[in-house]
């Protein structure tokens, strides 16, 4: 076990007493109200530096949160390291502490819900987030505005996602309207043990058998697979490449908050989208797993390659032949992130605002049970016929900017 260093203070707010997280402290015996971390998490110290990094697992480790449970977790850090320069390698997208909500809310605790390979945490947020409604009299008469901020574990870069469907969604809002949710959560992202093509979405592949206690949910995760590549990456002399087609993938949740005679108390459905992942689905590969960066340097039977956009970018003058998958100059880090955060519905008018449910969600009640993870859920009814519906966030950020560091695994 490595040794963690302090941990900045974050302040102790409401939200976060009630909730019972993102409760720092400025060292790991107490904090500003006497927190006491009292052992450390299943998802804590599970970071070792490759051989492009120069951050150690201990500098790694300083970033950290006292959870719910009392237990450490890592939790956002950027990546380059402000006060060494050492780089990690990977990055888990914008700095929450920029946030409206982050008063509120403070630090998140990754992988509370379910412990993960640690890269794949993503944090995204914008303030005052303009949600119009639906229909062209409504949408130029009425607006609601928003902040919010949502944690997902995408990896980008493993086979994990071919069959893995469970995976950790954190959704803070806070809204003009008074619609306000602050849920941690296990989404079952489409079904587990198989995957939808991105490009062909009539296409459904079977990866391999389902993950033990996992279970089919709402959504879907549309990730590129060996077609992609062949029709839209690999083209002909004189025509370019369409990587927005061929190398792209959206996670769509659609998932709820229900109590035990199964009412939905708050739903919502964003997407996530990756734009240059690490990966794609081949067959003929190792464990199905195929790396993206491989493609800029092939040429098929037809005398096909990629040409211009990120292989461009990659490859640079000429003259390499290859490149591994985790190298720093690789376009195809996962990076390339955004946000589409579509609805979010509450109808919750006459019930409390905390709720306690299970890891997924579900059999929501007032009093807290053994393994309940507690919700806060506004009261109010903002399920209407005319609906609200949030844009994307995070288009114009690049989290893999030259000089970071930032490489697949990511």
């Amino acid at each position: 076990m490595h040794t963690a260093l302090p941990v900045m203070v974050r302040r102790w707010t409401p939200l976060a007493a009630a909730l019972l997280v993102a409760m720092a402290c400025d060292d790991n015996t107490g904090g500003p109200l006497g927190v006491q971390a009292e052992g450390v998490s299943p998802a804590y110290d599970k970071w070792t530096p490759g051989p492009n990094d120069t951050c150690t697992p201990e500098i790694h480790n300083s970033y950290s949160v006292v959870g719910p449970d009392r237990l450490l977790y890592p939790t956002w850090h950027p990546p380059v390291d402000p006060a060494t320069d050492c780089t990690f390698g990977h990055e888990h997208g914008r700095d929450p502490s920029g946030s409206d909500l982050y008063s509120d809310v403070g630090d998140i605790p990754f992988g509370y819900a379910l412990p993960a390979d640690h890269v794949g945490y993503k944090i995204e947020w914008e303030n005052d987030v303009e949600f119009r409604f639906d229909g062209e009299a409504a949408s130029s008469l009425l607006s609601v505005s928003c902040d919010v901020m949502v944690e997902l574990h995408q990896g980008a870069h493993g086979a994990g996602a071919f069959t893995i469907n469970q995976h950790e969604i954190v959704i803070h809002t806070a809204c003009s309207d008074g619609t306000a949710v602050h849920v941690t959560m296990i989404s079952e992202i489409g079904t587990p043990g198989e995957f939808v093509s991105s490009c062909d979405r009539d296409r459904t592949i079977v990866a391999g058998p389902a993950p033990p206690n996992s279970s089919k949910g709402g959504g879907v995760r549309l990730i590129p697979d060996r077609a992609c590549i062949e029709e839209f990456i690999l083209v002909p002399d004189g025509e370019n490449s369409s990587f927005s087609s061929g190398i792209r993938e959206s996670w769509q949740i659609s998932d709820r908050i229900k109590t035990v005679d199964g009412k939905s108390l708050v739903s919502f459905n964003p997407y996530f989208q990756v734009l240059f992942p690490a990966r794609y689905y081949d067959p003929s590969a190792p464990n199905n797993l195929a790396r993206t960066v491989d493609v800029c340097f092939e040429v098929d039977a037809n005398g096909e390659r990629s040409a211009g956009g990120a292989c461009e970018e990659t490859v640079g003058e000429g003259g390499i032949t290859s490149m591994a998958f985790d190298d720093p100059r690789s376009a195809f880090s996962g990076a390339n992130r955004f946000v589409d955060i579509n609805s979010i519905r509450i109808s919750n008018a006459d019930g409390p605002e905390i709720w306690y449910t299970d890891k997924f969600g579900e059999n929501a009640q007032t009093e807290p049970f053994e393994g309940s993870i507690a919700q806060f859920i506004s009261r109010v009814n903002n399920d209407r016929a005319t609906q609200p519906s949030g844009p994307a966030i995070g288009r114009d950020r690049d989290y893999g900017v030259q000089g970071t560091g930032v490489h697949a695994p990511n």
